[in-house]
């Protein structure tokens, strides 16, 4: 299936969840937030939440700075 990501078309498994997206972008140790067509998913959803043909998903990294 195809989906939006960061902006870019993406090309996914059938009924991937987030989980398995960010698995997918070696993302599994960062801090980050994942929203799926402009709703914030929590940390606590992500392999339950399944994404669907056309989804618009933005991952965010969280940054640290000083």
């Amino acid at each position: 299936m195809q989906i939006l990501l960061n902006g870019a078309s993406h090309e996914l498994k059938q009924s991937a969840t987030v989980q398995a997206l960010i698995e997918q972008q070696q993302l599994t140790d960062r801090r980050l937030a994942v929203e799926v067509n402009q709703t914030l998913v929590p940390r606590s959803q992500f392999a339950e939440h399944r994404l669907a043909e056309g989804d618009s998903v933005e991952i965010i990294h969280a940054v640290g700075g000083g």
